[in-house]
């Protein structure tokens, strides 16, 4: 049996919860700080290997008792990125491995730091982007003798935009804000680089649908590490509907929103809704040498809101649940394998979309997995993942 702590009951910490609770190996704590927060999630998806907890993840004390109890086998944290630095401290103090979900670029290094050394893997940038998105690049990145070039775009969108942003808010506002206010990281002329977000914009049209795209940070991950030396190019752009750039550099530019977060929180908030009737698109472009030959590879996926276990999880939810679940299981499931800081691209593509939480992103025979995945392979040849 499996005892894994998830610290965050919102909504991707509901769903992560729940996807890894409804496995008889697994039982789960959920804790939250909200009062009522983790039990009522608890109480939704009425699994008997479920328990609610209350506890303020800022507060170490309160935190490390909970770590603590000398049952857990791993925490996740579905927490806001600036809390993730002293829950990895505590994942290491008390032996445990450790997995999130940040965007945040100085927070995984924080993270790596802590993992030095530590028989347990550290497993950071978990879920999509950064996340999935590095192990499909790393895949096609596999199948070249050199790089050329690597991009990665992701896009949470609404399937029927109709508001000036075309936009819904999906996920966490503040993350949203880190990663359309902060530097990014990317590769230009071999050399790496600090692009400015909002930036580089370029349009892309997928299966009949037109896209912007533009810098955004944290999406890279570490894969500009690992490959860095070898490629001309690599960067990682957020997809959005054409025309929201523009609104966007006008409240975080213009007005200066940037500088005063909380205010642009708040207005997000109160003015852009929420909607489970979503859609995830993914798209990574290699271009390199293969066989004396200048080509190019391609992963393209959508993925629609899905019914798991009796309930609609957004396009979003199921994506960022899948991928961290998807790892968790992978690691445990052998956990000799991985020590330390472990990055995205230590998992492969094939055994992430063959695990039971990975099988989301797959299509299959499943009749509720709605995602269409394409590889472009050698030569053009297509396959199906």
């Amino acid at each position: 049996m499996q005892k894994v702590l998830v610290l965050g009951a919102g909504k991707i910490g509901a769903l992560i919860s729940g996807l890894l609770a409804g496995e008889a190996d697994y039982s789960v704590g959920l804790a939250d700080l909200r009062p009522g927060a983790a039990a009522s999630v608890v109480s939704a998806h009425s699994l008997p290997r479920l328990e609610a907890f209350e506890v303020d993840a800022a507060e170490e004390a309160g935190l490390d008792a909970l770590l603590g109890r000398g049952d857990w086998q791993a925490v996740i944290s579905s927490l806001p990125y600036y809390c993730n630095p002293m829950v990895a401290k505590l994942a290491r103090k008390h032996g445990l491995h450790y997995f999130d979900l940040t965007e945040d670029v100085e927070v995984t290094r924080a993270v790596r730091d802590i993992a030095e050394g530590a028989s347990t893997a550290f497993v950071p940038q978990c879920g999509l982007a950064p996340g999935f998105v590095s192990i499909a690049a790393n895949e096609l990145i596999s199948h070249f003798d050199s790089l050329t070039a690597v991009k990665l775009r992701v896009g949470a969108l609404p399937q029927h935009p109709n508001n000036v942003l075309k936009y819904s808010l999906t996920w966490s506002t503040e993350g949203l804000i880190n990663e359309y206010g902060n530097p990014c990281q990317a590769i230009e002329g071999g050399r790496h680089v600090e692009a400015a977000p909002l930036e580089g914009l370029e349009e892309i049209e997928i299966d009949g649908t037109l896209y912007e795209a533009f810098n955004t940070s944290g999406g890279l991950g570490s894969l500009g590490e690992t490959y860095g030396d070898r490629c001309q190019q690599m960067n990682y752009k957020t997809m959005r509907y054409p025309g929201h750039c523009a609104q966007v550099r006008l409240l975080m530019n213009d007005l200066r929103l940037n500088q005063d977060r909380d205010t642009l929180k708040r207005i997000l908030e109160n003015a852009v809704p929420q909607t489970l009737q979503d859609v995830v698109v993914i798209y990574v472009a290699v271009t390199g040498q293969q066989e004396g030959d200048l080509r190019e590879e391609n992963y393209v996926n959508k993925v629609y809101p899905q019914e798991i276990a009796g309930r609609l999880w957004s396009a979003i939810q199921v994506t960022t649940a899948a991928g961290i679940t998807a790892v968790v299981d992978l690691v445990l499931s052998d956990p000799g394998r991985h020590q330390g800081f472990v990055r995205q691209e230590a998992f492969s593509l094939p055994e992430v979309l063959a695990n039971r939480f990975g099988r989301w992103y797959a299509l299959g025979g499943d009749k509720t997995v709605s995602a269409r995945v394409v590889v472009e392979g050698k030569a053009g040849q297509q396959k199906r993942l």
